[in-house]
């Protein structure tokens, strides 16, 4: 018989994780709007930015804000110094000289985790309330609704700034044409900075969603790899589309936990969002 109120709640948590995948695709989009390359180092910007975090908790003992400032500026000057050193120099060549600079960055921060942190899963406690809300056969964990709330907030910010700020639209200039922005007197290595910047700190926000959700460890990094089938499904250059390619995901996720998993023994929740992502580069390889 169906249960209504068990397919209400699997829709209603897909809805909350989706909405926190969309926040670190929400780092891809700001990349490729900017400079029109794929930063595959995004899940380890999250995982180092989880290390930030509950480093300044456990190991400084500092409050929790303070510890959650420190990672959103630790990450900003960390994509500040990463454009600057690394990906300045490959301005004028081709795209893939990024991409391929960003894989090896993701390489390096993942193995270099684990020597400066340690190998250990470590919890990153909200100073919210332990018990879930509920509404009806609903259970909310406040996790989950803090991390959903966080990232409405993000969305709707970035959002406005590209289509209404002056910065924005010349962001939106130098990834469609950087020849072309730099003739009309765009500094387009500044907007470099600036998005690579802003990639840092939504991926200090997004540590901390997920870093709540799932611990902070190295394995935090694969977040960031299942997010790339949700920029897929919405598009890469498109806010609204990492929204909605969220949370089709999401729902996607978590319907094949409810309702696949325990008739295969496990393992659909984990291939869902990849064979979503196949479907979309036969179908629409452009995105929604």
């Amino acid at each position: 018989m169906f249960d209504w109120g068990f397919t209400l709640a699997l829709l209603t948590n897909g809805v909350l994780i989706g909405l926190m995948y969309s926040l670190i695709a929400l780092g891809f989009v700001l990349v490729y709007k900017a400079t029109d390359a794929i930063n595959f180092a995004q899940g380890e910007f999250v995982m180092l930015a989880g290390f930030i975090i509950t480093g300044m908790l456990v190991l400084a003992g500092a409050p929790f804000w303070l510890s959650v400032a420190a990672a959103v500026l630790g990450m900003v000057a960390f994509g500040f110094g990463l454009e600057r050193v690394v990906l300045r120099p490959l301005l004028g060549r081709p795209v893939v000289a990024v991409i391929m600079a960003t894989i090896g960055l993701a390489i390096v921060l993942r193995g270099a985790a684990p020597l400066f942190f340690g190998a250990e899963t470590r919890a990153l406690p909200l100073p919210v309330p332990d018990e879930s809300l509920v509404l009806g056969p609903i259970a909310l964990p406040p996790g989950l609704l803090v991390g959903a709330f966080l990232s409405l907030g993000c969305l709707a910010a970035f959002t406005w700034f590209f289509h209404k700020s002056r910065m924005g639209v010349a962001m939106r200039a130098v990834a469609d044409n950087q020849q072309v922005s730099m003739a009309m007197g765009i500094h387009v290595e500044r907007y470099f900075a600036i998005a690579w910047g802003m990639a840092g700190l939504v991926s200090a926000l997004g540590g901390l969603a997920w870093g709540a959700l799932l611990g902070v460890d190295v394995f935090l990094a694969a977040v960031g790899l299942k997010v790339f089938a949700v920029v897929i499904l919405g598009g890469l250059d498109s806010i609204l589309g990492a929204i909605v390619g969220g949370l089709i995901v999401g729902v996607v996720e978590n319907l094949a936990a409810g309702y696949l998993d325990p008739l295969v023994g496990g393992g659909t929740k984990d291939i869902a969002p990849y064979v979503l992502m196949i479907l979309m580069l036969m179908i629409r390889p452009y995105g929604i």
